[in-house]
């Protein structure tokens, strides 16, 4: 559920680049306002499999794919090829969730839970490798984290009598929360090392 980057130092520090700092910030609070609006509108028109929420369904990877290709541009080495690779889950996931639509919510929440189960565990990953670069990200730690649990649940909820898509609309509320948070909390840490004296 979320775009990340990541280090090839063996050591981990905290940057102080404020380019990476502003660009990250910019690009999760972007994402996370996105996926807000996407869980109200969502909700609001979830109760059937209608046309327009086939369109809501097909958009919501395609926001992670192109999240992931923005954040890519700035990587190098295996932090870029995750990214890259998270992309192209994404709109694969994208293309399913546009075919599934056209059948039933129990097809819609078992693509959907794939989804994000994947994305979910790769982006942890790619989660911890930037500790050097933006900190713990403990707000993005915690939504990879839901991603994969809630990939588990929305996979065991297709399976109901009467599958519930409106779940999917707290699974990206509760996302794009974070997403916020994360990028209040970078631009914290990047007026708080502007006020640090430079070193000579």
């Amino acid at each position: 559920m979320g775009t990340t980057a990541a280090t090839n130092e063996a050591t981990p520090r905290v940057s102080n680049n404020p380019t990476e700092n502003l660009t990250a910030m910019h690009l999760f609070l972007t994402r996370g306002v996105i996926a807000i609006a996407w869980a109200a509108v969502f909700a609001a028109s979830a109760d059937s499999l209608t046309v327009g929420v086939g369109v809501l369904l097909v958009l919501y990877p395609l926001i992670d794919a192109i999240a992931s290709l923005i954040d890519a541009r700035s990587q190098h080495g295996s932090a870029r090829q995750l990214l890259l690779a998270n992309a192209a889950v994404s709109a694969a996931a994208a293309v399913a969730l546009g075919v599934a639509a056209t059948g039933s919510k129990a097809n819609v929440l078992v693509v959907f839970g794939v989804w994000a189960f994947v994305t979910g565990a790769a982006q942890l990953v790619v989660v911890l490798r930037r500790r050097a670069q933006l900190g713990n990200q403990w707000p993005l730690l915690l939504a990879n984290g839901v991603s994969v649990i809630g990939g588990v649940v929305f996979i065991a909820g297709s399976t109901a009598d009467d599958p519930k898509l409106r779940m999917l609309a707290i699974y990206a509320a509760t996302g794009g929360t974070e997403f916020v948070v994360q990028a209040w909390l970078l631009a914290r840490r990047r007026r708080r090392l502007a006020s640090l004296p430079a070193r000579s």
